[in-house]
């Protein structure tokens, strides 16, 4: 995905497309989803075999058109069709995570989800990730990145969750219920986080509370 994107005006790349095309190159269908807390960002990711390409609801129709143009072009040259997690390439830079953090949001959250930005951060040491609700914001701890990819996928899917429910009371937990490995990835964690305790590996695991508290990772 493309760098953060000014919704001002048309983008400006040469003559705009003739119209936002329905299908992809190869006949896959094409969804445009356009978002109100969706800023300076564009995504575009596979959702059962539908190209979703998530626009800020600001953009005009030319901008629209040249950037589902723009993002079905880098899909095609991705040439991933796969679901999250099974296979794929693995979202190393911010834009990347963005983009997965919407295919997520999408497959297990009813797309409700929706942060204004998602980044790896290199300063995180004591959580695996945090998310500011108010401004709908998310880091992740690079720290995250060598462990398996449905282990990322779940801390992910924990803060966009926290963009809807604040806390972690009963209608938190519920939201996760949908992902396959939900406790699978809680046991993960606590475990390198007991390890971390006694010296015996890396890193480190909680996660901050909105109040500004820190929660053991036994949270996750």
């Amino acid at each position: 995905m493309p760098g953060p994107v000014k919704s001002g005006g048309p983008a400006k790349s040469g003559a705009a497309p003739a119209a936002t095309p329905l299908t992809t190159a190869d006949g896959a269908p094409v969804v445009v989803r356009r978002s109100a807390r969706r800023r300076r960002t564009v995504a575009a990711f596979w959702e059962d075999g539908t190209a979703v390409v998530a626009i800020p609801a600001s953009f005009s129709r030319a901008q629209e058109r040249e950037w589902v143009h723009r993002m079905l072009e880098k899909l095609r040259r991705q040439g991933d069709r796969a679901a999250p997690g099974s296979g794929r390439r693995r979202p190393r830079s911010d834009a990347d995570l963005a983009a997965h953090a919407a295919a997520l949001s999408a497959k297990y959250l009813g797309g409700r989800a929706v942060p204004s930005s998602v980044r790896w951060v290199t300063n995180q040491n004591s959580r695996w990730g945090s998310a500011t609700p108010s401004e709908g914001t998310i880091r992740l701890s690079a720290k995250l990145q060598p462990m398996p990819q449905w282990v990322i996928d779940y801390v992910l899917l924990h803060e966009l969750a926290h963009l809807l429910v604040a806390g972690h009371d009963a209608a938190f937990w519920r939201l996760l219920t949908a992902y396959p490995e939900t406790e699978r990835a809680k046991a993960f964690l606590e475990g390198v986080s007991f390890a971390t305790s006694r010296g015996l590996a890396p890193g480190g695991g909680y996660d901050e509370a909105p109040d500004g508290t820190e929660v053991p990772a036994g949270a996750y």
